[in-house]
């Protein structure tokens, strides 16, 4: 077993045996690691999880050998006493080697470019946020109070654009200058949530999620994208607690006690669930919600961020369920009705 701390030019290597026994230790060049592997017979290969973990992974086993990645979090308690390269990568080996570790799975260079155009579109969308708020702050320095949110740019360009708007001349051309800038933003949004719909539309994978209400070409690509697939998942509660969607345990003496969503998983994905549940709990979303089901017996007594989480652990167990049995989405009173 070969166990390797990764870095942009320098990679520090850990041999060791299934039995723990050290065979060798070497720091070694990108060119030098990439010869040395070679000269290598076939083996299990781990590494942590990081930025180019996948590509190296997808490297090694064009090279014969097995990889493994583990969560860094897996491998810190493994460290002996002061952190450095060496200690890092003996750690990995000794994290490697418990029988009851988790590891994470590799992820395709088509999974990839999927991920990078999602997080281009965020990006965007936070640098417009940013934008609309400095053109509030901007106006609101010359006693002029505008409404919040990017669904009020019209209204706010209206406002600048007012022949009776009394901004001087130099505030004037900034603010224009501003609105600029937020309509070139809202336009490449506009272009990559377009990409983004013809990728969905081009997978049957992505085409099931979607007739499920509340997801739609964002979620379905985050999914792909982000998610291994379901089979690594013995159940479906297993994907919701991946997503970060179970309450964090603090039970202890046989007393079980549950408290906030714990956030340890992958945010994208939660985060769109969410906000997919929520859109299925506003005053359009409800008309769809069938009279004397769990979702309004949930609305009738608990606040509506509560059901919208609840929603979307449901939801995430529904995905997992479609993805496995390979099915389209089925409502619940009919699925028993069948």
């Amino acid at each position: 077993m070969i166990g390797i701390d990764l870095a942009k030019n320098v990679f520090q290597i850990h041999g060791a045996s299934m039995a723990g026994v050290v065979k060798f230790r070497k720091k070694l060049t990108r060119s030098q690691f990439h010869k040395f592997m070679v000269e290598q017979p076939a083996t299990i290969v781990v590494m942590e999880a990081c930025g180019s973990a996948h590509f190296w992974a997808r490297e090694m086993v064009n090279l014969g050998h097995k990889v493994k990645l583990i969560a860094p979090q897996y491998v810190r308690p493994f460290v002996k006493r002061q952190k450095n390269d060496a200690a890092d990568a003996e750690a990995i080996v000794i994290a490697a080697q418990r029988p009851e570790m988790r590891f994470v799975e590799q992820k395709s260079e088509r999974q990839q470019a999927r991920a990078m155009l999602f997080r281009a579109r965020e990006q965007i969308v936070h640098h417009r946020t940013e934008l609309v708020n400095a053109l509030r702050s901007h106006l609101y320095e010359f006693g002029l109070v505008v409404p919040q949110g990017i669904g009020h740019v019209k209204r706010i360009e209206a406002i600048i654009k007012d022949p009776d708007c009394n901004l001087p001349d130099l505030a004037h051309e900034e603010c224009l200058d501003l609105l600029d800038q937020i309509a070139e933003t809202t336009a490449r949004i506009d272009a990559k949530t377009k990409k983004i719909k013809e990728l969905a539309a081009e997978t049957d994978t992505a085409r099931r999620l979607q007739t499920m209400p509340g997801i739609g070409p964002l979620i379905a690509l985050a999914i792909e994208a982000f998610a291994p697939a379901m089979e690594t998942f013995r159940c479906g509660r297993n994907f919701a607690a991946w997503l970060g969607l179970v309450p964090r345990q603090h039970s202890s003496g046989g007393k079980e006690r549950l408290g906030a969503v714990s956030k340890a998983g992958q945010a994208d994905i939660r985060r769109l669930l969410i906000i997919g549940a929520m859109s299925r709990l506003n005053w359009l979303g409800r008309k769809s919600i069938p009279p004397g089901s769990w979702l309004e017996r949930m609305l009738a007594r608990k606040p509506k961020m509560l059901v919208a989480i609840a929603l979307a652990n449901k939801m995430a167990r529904m995905i997992w369920a479609m993805l496995t049995k390979k099915e389209d989405y089925r409502e619940p009173t009919q699925a028993v009705a069948a």
